[in-house]
């Protein structure tokens, strides 16, 4: 067959045709999207047949000289597609330097387009000319419309996560964001983004600044929150009133709007503080009954203080609010829901329904966690072999599935307080995943309970070998020492350890307490565990920080928080041997 002539063989690019569709004339010249603002006289025959040749070079594997003619055309033209054609070319044969110097010539043809300065930050990106961003950015920002430019903003940190000189990145960024910062309209998001960068750099305390800035300039943005929710999580208490004041604010702007109270709540929860967990949730359900996700949260919270016929209420709820939701989130937390259920059923031993609610679990992720209930079941019935016996014949369909066989019978001889079968359990799955420091470290934490302290002693000593940064054992060891009143100076060394590796860990903090005060140093030792109570109320804690109070003769502020520590957990073995070591009543 004789082959098609060439123009019936070439498909040109849609600026090619573009541009021979202006030929037409005049009138056609105006519309063109292209080059509104050249003349018609321009677009003529000869520049037609440059960037077909420009085309034709591209495709015939000289990109460069295919580039060259599309950015002297679009240099005489002043046309923003032809500078993408150009700036495309370049990428796309891997000259940045090229798309850079196009992109920039685009940009100082046409600045008002801010394309030219996406390109240009794109490039400058990829050539790792950070400090040169400033100015595209903020061009880029400039042109984004206003009621979309703070998510532009707040996606910043992201943009330069692939960045190594962070402290490069943030004096770029702050130099793109400087007329937004007084802003009203922008600066929460321009502040928090600056935030984020510092603590990119490790630098909490000037990211507390920069939230608590940003909040000053628009107490309802959602922006200095969230990042104030995160230096929280992260240990720095001085960030939570930022948190607290937008949520009155936000609650006085958009009272159906709880994103921000349930995220709080959700920290709340993670550090621990669950009586305010508590109160944050109450007021949402009351604020907002329709929002599901803090009735769940409340419902999780009641089971744990055994409140059974409110949790069922709370549960019922949450379960009667998403009765129609069908998306994947949901679903996952259904499942919650159901185990909750459960376990309520559980506790009545209702074993029946108990059961039932187990069954309506058919999320296959969630199959572990859903036996895993079902073996408590059995449990509770006396049947533990018979609950061993049903976690391990679970079908490892995933890599991670026969680690998480043995971890969950673990946990479940650890709740039914088999102690030495937890630690021989924890043992086995050392054996079978020998790099695995996590199981390395419940195994000696098991080791403790089950009666061998020097086992416990061994397993750390080995798990600091094999990761010298691994903070918990340090301070697991320091503590077992220091409980059992043994090498002191030893104890105390070990814990200032970990202490340097993590110096707002409320547990570590309370370690190194306890430490002083077997030491003798009873009023730095009283320092200490307010500031760890302060920071994370914890039965434990209240064991320590009580006794500390009680040798000191303040027993009316000891007996207080022993009782606040009874309400967290009245089964703590902590606080109830301190008390019956100590002959006292609550």
């Amino acid at each position: 067959m004789k082959p098609a002539p060439l123009h019936r063989r070439l498909r040109l690019p849609l600026i090619v045709l573009t541009c021979a569709g202006a030929l037409a004339g005049p009138a056609a010249l105006a519309q063109s999207p292209l080059n509104p603002a050249a003349s018609s006289s321009s677009l003529d025959a000869p520049l037609f047949y440059q960037l077909l040749l420009g085309e034709l070079n591209v495709r015939g594997g000289d990109p460069g000289a295919g580039y060259s003619l599309f950015l002297e055309a679009a240099q005489q033209q002043k046309n923003p597609e032809l500078y993408r054609r150009a700036v495309e070319v370049a990428l796309q044969s891997r000259q940045v330097d090229a798309a850079l110097a196009a992109a920039r010539a685009w940009a100082r043809d046409i600045p008002s387009d801010a394309d030219a300065s996406r390109f240009t930050l794109l490039a400058l990106l990829s050539l790792g000319r950070v400090s040169e961003t400033a100015a595209p950015l903020r061009a880029v920002l400039m042109a984004t419309p206003a009621d979309d430019r703070n998510g532009g903003i707040a996606a910043i940190p992201q943009m330069y996560a692939r960045v190594n000189d962070k402290a490069q990145v943030l004096a770029a960024t702050r130099e793109a964001l400087a007329p937004f910062l007084t802003q009203p309209a922008h600066a929460g998001a321009a502040w928090s983004t600056i935030g984020r960068l510092e603590l990119d750099l490790d630098r909490p305390v000037a990211a507390t600044d920069a939230a608590r800035r940003g909040h000053a300039a628009d107490p309802a943005s959602p922006y200095p929150a969230l990042l104030a929710l995160e230096l929280l999580e992260r240990g720095q208490a001085d960030a939570e009133p930022v948190v607290r004041e937008h949520i009155d604010a936000a609650r006085a702007k958009d009272p159906a709007n709880t994103a921000i109270s349930t995220a709080y709540a959700r920290v709340l929860l993670d550090l621990g503080r669950l009586r305010d967990a508590r109160v944050q949730l109450e007021r949402l359900t009351t604020r907002a009954p329709q929002q599901p996700d803090p009735w769940l949260l409340l419902g999780m919270l009641q089971v744990r203080d055994n409140a059974l016929p409110a949790a069922n209420v709370s549960l019922d709820t949450y379960l009667q609010l998403v009765r129609d939701a069908n998306d994947e989130r949901t679903r996952r937390a259904l499942t919650q829901a159901y185990l909750l259920k459960a376990e309520i059923a559980e506790k009545q031993q209702d074993y029946v329904a108990a059961n039932a609610w187990i069954d309506r679990i058919d999320n296959p992720e969630e199959i572990m966690a859903a036996q895993m209930r079902r073996a408590s079941v059995l449990a509770r019935q006396g049947r533990l072999d018979e609950a061993r016996a049903l976690l391990r014949s679970q079908p490892e369909r995933r890599p991670d599935d026969a680690r998480l066989k043995l971890i969950s019978e673990a946990q479940l001889l650890r709740e039914f307080k088999a102690w030495r079968e937890a630690y021989q359990v924890y043992g086995e799955a050392v054996q079978r995943f020998p790099q695995d420091t996590e199981l390395l470290y419940e195994q000696a934490m098991m080791g403790d309970k089950a009666g061998q302290p020097a086992d416990m002693e061994r397993l750390l000593r080995q798990l600091i070998a094999i990761d010298p940064n691994h903070h918990h054992a340090y301070n697991a060891l320091g503590y077992s020492l220091a409980d059992r009143n043994e090498r002191l100076p030893e104890a105390k060394q070990l814990i200032e350890k970990a202490v340097s590796m993590a110096p707002n860990d409320a547990y570590i903090q309370d370690s190194l307490g306890w430490v002083e005060f077997r030491l003798g140093n009873t009023e730095r030792a009283l320092g200490i565990l307010r500031e760890a109570y302060g920071k994370r109320p914890d039965p434990e804690i209240a064991a320590h920080l009580g006794e500390v109070l009680w040798v000191k003769g303040q027993h009316d502020d000891a007996r207080r928080v022993w009782r606040e520590g009874l309400a967290l957990a009245s089964d703590n073995e902590t606080l109830k041997s301190t008390l019956k070591r100590l002959n006292v009543e609550p």
